[in-house]
């Protein structure tokens, strides 16, 4: 079996077609997964017992089963109870809901690490609780816990194969539809590869600098 470069220029349109479906799934479920996990966290530190009790609950749950199954339950099951969403809607859904609990972790981790002296200063301040969090805690947690968040928009962008199984036409998918079209898998599947490669390590440089800067100011 050799290398038919010729091919592979061909089939380069439809692979770019399919990555753009991969970041856009990948970039809108980080985004839900970020201020969704903030929420969880939030909630998990309420008064209300019950609240506390469910969030935790729910969230275990999520984080404790596939990603497979809930897309699945999204996509064929939701709809018989009058919840009918797109493919790419339910990807880019299921990914922020599935990540957003191990985001909730991070931020928990993040808001436990901040000094206790720090909260003591902001109450000798008398600051309102809103600005306590939003000047004081938040800020400080963030800068301790953007590695593992990087860390996870990257893991991210590496399950979005998954959304296959619901038909998104993702890069991986867009590889099959090529390779049942022309017989021919090398080539696309190599390609998928070196996408997911060069979009990784790129992503990787760009979190390291983001990272150095956040921890030089």
């Amino acid at each position: 079996m050799e290398w038919d470069w010729s091919y592979t220029g061909d089939i380069i349109p439809d692979l770019l077609r399919g990555l753009r479906y991969t970041l856009i799934a990948t970039l809108l479920g980080y985004l839900i997964a970020v201020v969704l996990g903030l929420v969880w966290t939030m909630l998990r530190r309420t008064p209300n017992v019950i609240v506390r009790q469910v969030v935790r609950w729910v969230t275990e749950f999520i984080r404790c089963t596939p990603l497979i199954p809930q897309l699945f339950f999204a996509f064929y099951v939701l709809p018989t109870w009058g919840l009918t969403f797109g493919k790419l809607t339910v990807g880019v859904l299921m990914l922020g809901i599935h990540y957003s609990t191990y985001m909730a972790e991070v931020y928990r981790a993040g808001i436990a690490d901040v000094p206790r002296g720090q909260w003591e200063a902001a109450k000798a301040l008398n600051l309102p609780q809103t600005r306590v969090w939003l000047d004081v805690v938040l800020p400080q947690a963030f800068r301790k816990v953007i590695p593992t968040l990087g860390n996870y928009l990257i893991a991210m962008f590496k399950d979005s194969p998954l959304l296959l199984a619901i038909g998104v036409p993702e890069l991986l998918t867009s590889a099959r539809s090529v390779g049942a079209r022309t017989f021919e898998y090398l080539e696309p599947m190599t390609m998928v590869g070196v996408l997911f490669i060069l979009v990784s390590v790129i992503s990787s440089i760009l979190l390291r600098r983001l990272e150095r800067h956040y921890a030089t100011n």
